[in-house]
């Protein structure tokens, strides 16, 4: 892991003692395979030892790489075969068969409902949630101020996010968008390799991978809402496995568990299906209430609906729900379909 960015401590996360039951050692973390979810990984079991210092003892933990299904395709839009689901399916078996004793996730890849006997333990402070747009050779200078606006007229935008690409077609209807899969440093390649003008990243990974591509310029997250999710890291565990979730929630991050609560709730009450671009984007306001921004579309940018809420800390769920309900009454049958 990068020396650049250490894991940090949660905000309002409380000393954490282990259970006296606790399993025998080494406890088996699930995670996916790239870069970034190995990053992702390391980066929480350093802080698991920080408020668990028993645990520091060599070979506490064990390292399990899972192949997910969504890594495995690459050649088709997961809208086409699933969805985002389609990154925690394997991981999922993998805990309810007992192969693994916890797993790593970005919290944007897992579904709102989780399989029976899955719960989600705990959620990590939040990196930044925003989207970044990154020029490819030859479309260096996009104005900071309108970076979408100066995209040039015709230019091929590489995504294979329908979120962006609603958002950005319903903006600029002129632009050619394609599709780009694969982990941060593939998607770069490819756009360095000339398979795009241009194509949008979560900030998040980039920063956590320590990558700076020249001319990326971070979007304003109400002109580009945020996936749900987006930015932080969710830990998941067996439902009967009460101790291994007490640890893990003594290390939970108050504000991301706001944010995330008020998304997910989102997410649920609009139901759409892996084929509906969905933004959700809560944050805490300096008076302390939670704001939240939703957002739902078409994919061709030819229908975007997208409202704010905002309320208590307490009610992130209920705002989450209400806000939904209000994008999905007020948006067209087959939007949803």
């Amino acid at each position: 892991m990068s020396s650049a960015h250490p894991a940090q401590v949660p905000t309002g996360a409380s000393q954490v003692r282990p259970h006296p039951q606790m399993r025998s050692l080494p406890l088996r973390v699930g995670t996916r395979g790239s870069p970034l979810a190995l990053w992702q990984t390391r980066c929480f079991l350093e802080m698991v030892l920080h408020f668990c210092p028993v645990l520091r003892n060599a070979g506490a933990f064990e390292e399990h790489v899972i192949q997910t299904s969504g890594d495995a395709i690459q050649d088709r839009r997961l809208a086409d075969v699933g969805g985002k689901g389609l990154f925690a399916k394997e991981i999922h078996e993998a805990l309810l068969d007992r192969r693994i004793d916890f797993a790593v996730h970005s919290l944007k890849d897992l579904e709102t409902e989780m399989p029976p006997g899955v719960v989600l333990a705990c959620t990590l402070k939040r990196e930044d949630s925003r989207d970044v747009l990154i020029p490819g050779p030859g479309m260096e200078g996009l104005d900071p101020a309108d970076p979408i606006g100066s995209i040039p007229a015709g230019a091929r935008l590489g995504t294979a996010s329908l979120r962006r690409q609603a958002q950005i077609l319903h903006s600029r209807p002129d632009l050619a968008v394609g599709m780009i899969r694969g982990n941060v440093q593939t998607r770069l390649r490819k756009l360095a390799e000339g398979e795009a003008d241009a194509t949008m990243l979560a900030l998040a990974g980039l920063r956590r991978m320590d990558l700076s591509p020249p001319g990326m310029v971070i979007l304003d997250p109400e002109a580009m809402v945020p996936a749900a999710g987006q930015g932080i890291i969710g830990v998941t565990v067996r439902e009967q496995d009460t101790e291994l979730h007490e640890l893990l929630g003594g290390i939970e991050d108050r504000e991301a568990r706001a944010v995330s609560r008020a998304e997910r709730s989102l997410l649920a009450a609009l139901d759409g299906s892996c084929r509906t671009p969905i933004g959700g984007h809560a944050r805490l306001l300096p008076d302390g209430r939670l704001h939240l921004t939703g957002l739902v579309a078409r994919p061709d940018g030819s229908f975007l609906l997208k409202r704010s809420l905002h309320g208590a800390v307490a009610d992130a769920e209920a705002i989450g729900a209400e806000l939904g309900d209000s994008l999905r009454a007020d948006s067209p049958a087959d939007i949803f379909g």
